[in-house]
């Protein structure tokens, strides 16, 4: 036998390593990642209850006003209260006691926001200061700070913002009365523009009948040169 025949025959067979069927991204179901992707998708009961919810453990979350943060760090004498079928605030300081500058408005600035619990805990604050006996008073003098988050949620382009602040509108009007009325041709211009999605309509002018029946028949010829098909409520 010659040499170079014996070289071939000592030659051993070189193996290729063969790849683990999981280290193979196959994208079907049963891989790492699709697991991983099925597992952060299982919803929960609470996920229906609040269809918006903070992640804790993103860092990234965007939100739509400086409330968030404000409220992480205290600057809300309020919290959601936790256990109960209901959401509610559980307030630090009796309610009666929380001095409405800057905490109403910082509450009316968190109108806008759109994930739980900011939402909850602007929008229900923000009602259950006006709740307490003399808010009419407290709140007279913070109109103009007060008016310009609340143009800003009914310009929202999100319908529950917008209406969360047609709500906060009329709820101011109902304790400061006729002194929102210099205010009103600025805050009525997003409430024109609403007027032609016939699923607000009504909402809309319900709002209007009470702004106008909180401020008077002064007010009357500034929501008529905002909506000229507007019908008072009244007859003068």
């Amino acid at each position: 036998m010659s040499a170079k025949g014996t070289s071939g025959s000592a030659r051993t067979p070189v193996k290729t390593a063969s790849k683990s069927p999981h280290s193979r991204q196959t994208g079907k179901p049963g891989s790492g990642d699709a697991a991983t992707r099925s597992v952060s998708k299982v919803s929960r009961p609470s996920d229906k209850l609040n269809p918006k919810t903070v992640n804790p453990f993103n860092d990234t979350t965007k939100h739509k006003t400086a409330f968030a943060a404000v409220y992480t760090n205290g600057g809300v004498p309020c919290r959601l209260a936790h256990g109960s079928v209901k959401h509610k605030l559980a307030w630090n300081t009796i309610p009666e006691q929380v001095p409405f500058d800057p905490v109403l408005v910082t509450l009316a600035e968190g109108i806008r926001e759109t994930v739980h619990p900011y939402s909850f805990v602007a929008r229900t604050g923000f009602k259950e200061l006006l709740e307490t006996p003399g808010s009419g008073e407290k709140a007279v003098c913070l109109i103009p700070k007060l008016s310009q988050p609340l143009r800003a949620a009914l310009g929202h382009s999100d319908v529950s913002v917008f209406e969360a602040g047609l709500a906060a509108l009329v709820q101011l009007s109902n304790v400061v009365g006729p002194a929102l009325t210099p205010h009103m041709k600025m805050l009525l211009v997003s409430l024109a523009k609403r007027m032609m999605d016939k699923n607000l309509r009504e909402k809309i002018t319900e709002s209007l009948h009470q702004l106008e029946q909180n401020s008077g028949k002064e007010c009357l010829p500034i929501i008529k040169s905002k909506i000229p098909t507007y019908t008072s409520i009244f007859m003068y």
